[in-house]
């Protein structure tokens, strides 16, 4: 099936077929767009043909250092132009990037590295501190520190590790690059929370990275040369791998360190900014900028935003500020966006909270997407009918390798040839979906996911807690803040303002439960709590 009756010498071959890694875009464009601004930095500026050879010499760097192919190298760097030069200069070396979420605490970072098992480090001068209570505590070989300094920021070199710059001349900006024999190789290592309180090290291959590229371009209507801001973290899913996608349209890449209003507003204004990702929270945080912070602009933004369903009410006060939404939704196992708000040409007449309600759908299965389902408990897809609710499932070459070290976990996630998302929705007539339920025991706070679990084992560990509960509390700024609810010990005591200090003694700052409710907690006969209860009450705190 599928096959002429004589294929003689068609077979496949050099000429033919040539693995899929989004590195041939930078090929390309240091030839194609040689002279053109592919990297931007407060007053910094490299080409194309610049930042090629600067990440020719970040790989010969990392071989010269004893990095082999197969091996892990971490970062711990905000948006910055080493982050981005990272993300081709690792595997070009052969090597799969780890970037490791900046605003974790200690213990999970060594957790990371030690699961991970990083050889290398790349991190900025002001993580450092992280770096080295992390690194400490490792029961394993530890990752050798390359310090990024930040001068321009407040963060020059502590003098304490190589430097960034220094390492980066040790290589050879005409080095061949380690490209992948077989595009099923792994590019990328990244770790996400999911139901249990450990993250999951997520596993990305050449192929799916490469065609993430073309489907965002697609979904975002994009042409050649855009200019992008990178507000998404590239260590969320690599930036959602726009990063990778740039030299592919030729596009300006506009490193945002600290996403402020006013650092979004003077890159629109001063460096033209035609697109970026974020949460509604950044949304929220442009809507809200003073009059001192904001700049005017003559052309429309292209804003994908995910992590949570923006609400009508903030898509109607952000869009006639010049910005044009279209909500994206995905997971750190799909590369990021996977479905996205395709807008219809019959709906252009839509205006007001009509046009509202259609850019808050969740959408259908982007390009490159094979699926995007959602099916009810036997895997059947569900009626079109705006009604009935099951589990998202998806399936395409947008789909992670699977869960590193985790065999059961990967299987249980592919189980039926689809991945299975754990978030519940529904999908209209038109196939469109709609998210309605979050995987449960997950809170996305300002886009990041925080685990229950994980914020109930810390508090567990005070003295005065019986028995605990953590649901996700609406919030106005951050779309859902950690919520607790506490049974304490017979005769203990402790407070509110106690038990949240105690929190963030172990966990990171956006993990840490804004508010924390003394009761009894309600559960079934057989001990199981009943959180949907608590998450009734949460809502209305």
């Amino acid at each position: 099936m599928g096959w002429l009756e004589d294929e003689s010498g068609l077979g496949r071959c050099d000429a033919n077929h040539v693995a899929l890694t989004p590195l041939s875009f930078l090929a390309r464009a240091a030839n194609v767009f040689s002279n053109r601004t592919a990297l931007v930095y407060r007053q910094n500026r490299w080409t194309y043909l610049q930042m090629h050879g600067r990440v020719s010499q970040l790989a010969s760097a990392l071989i010269r250092a004893g990095i082999q192919p197969g091996d892990v190298v971490a970062t711990l760097l905000p948006n910055i132009p080493a982050h981005a030069e990272a993300h081709f200069g690792v595997p070009a070396a052969g090597a799969i990037l780890n970037s490791i979420n900046t605003r974790l605490e200690a213990d999970t970072v060594t957790y990371i590295l030690g699961h991970g098992g990083a050889k290398l480090i790349l991190v900025d001068t002001a993580l450092l501190s992280l770096a080295e209570k992390s690194i400490s505590a490792l029961t394993t070989p530890a990752p050798k520190i390359i310090e990024v300094p930040d001068p321009e920021a407040g963060f020059p070199a502590s003098g304490r590790y190589p430097d960034y710059d220094s390492f980066l001349a040790s290589g050879d900006p005409n080095a061949p690059w380690i490209l992948p024999k077989d595009e099923w190789e792994s590019i990328a290592l990244n770790y996400t929370s999911g139901t249990t309180g450990r993250p999951k090290g997520v596993v990305y291959h050449h192929r799916g990275a490469y065609l993430s590229a073309p489907a965002n371009a697609i979904g975002w209507r994009m042409q050649l040369f855009p200019v992008y801001l990178t507000i998404v973290p590239l260590f969320h899913c690599n930036g959602w791998t726009h990063t990778w996608m740039m030299p592919m349209v030729g596009g300006k890449l506009v490193c945002c360190r600290d996403i402020t209003a006013r650092a979004i507003y003077d890159a629109i204004a001063d460096e033209g900014v035609t697109h970026f990702g974020g949460a509604p929270i950044v949304l929220n945080t442009i809507i809200n900028a003073p009059d001192s912070d904001r700049r005017t602009f003559d052309h429309v933004v292209e804003v994908f935003t995910a992590g949570a369903p923006p609400p009508a009410a903030t898509l109607a006060a952000f869009e006639p500020l010049g910005f044009n939404v279209t909500q994206v939704y995905g997971l750190t196992e799909t590369y990021g966006p996977a479905v996205e708000c395709l807008w219809q040409s019959e709906w252009d007449s839509a205006t007001g909270s009509d046009r509202a309600a259609l850019k808050a759908r969740t959408g259908i299965a982007m390009a490159m997407m094979e699926g995007a389902e959602v099916h009810d408990s036997q895997g059947q897809p569900v009626p079109h009918d705006g009604e009935a609710t099951g589990e998202i499932a998806m399936r395409g070459n947008l789909v992670m390798k699977g869960y590193y070290k985790n065999p059961e976990a990967t299987a249980e996630a592919f189980r039926g040839g689809w991945f299975r998302s754990g978030d519940i929705a529904f999908q209209h007539p038109d196939g469109y979906l709609k998210v309605t339920d979050r995987a449960k025991d997950i809170i996305i706070s300002g886009g990041e996911n925080v685990s229950s679990v994980e914020v109930e084992s810390a508090l567990m560990h005070h003295p005065a807690v019986s028995l605990c509960a953590v649901v996700a509390k609406p919030d106005e700024k951050w779309g859902e803040v950690p919520c607790a609810f506490v049974e304490l010990k017979t005769g203990a005591s402790a407070t509110e303002a106690d038990l949240i200090t105690f929190a963030r003694s172990r966990l990171a700052g956006f993990k840490t439960p804004k508010r924390v409710v003394f009761c009894e907690l309600p559960k079934t006969s057989t001990g199981k709590i009943q959180k949907f209860e608590l998450r009734a009450v949460a809502k209305l705190l």
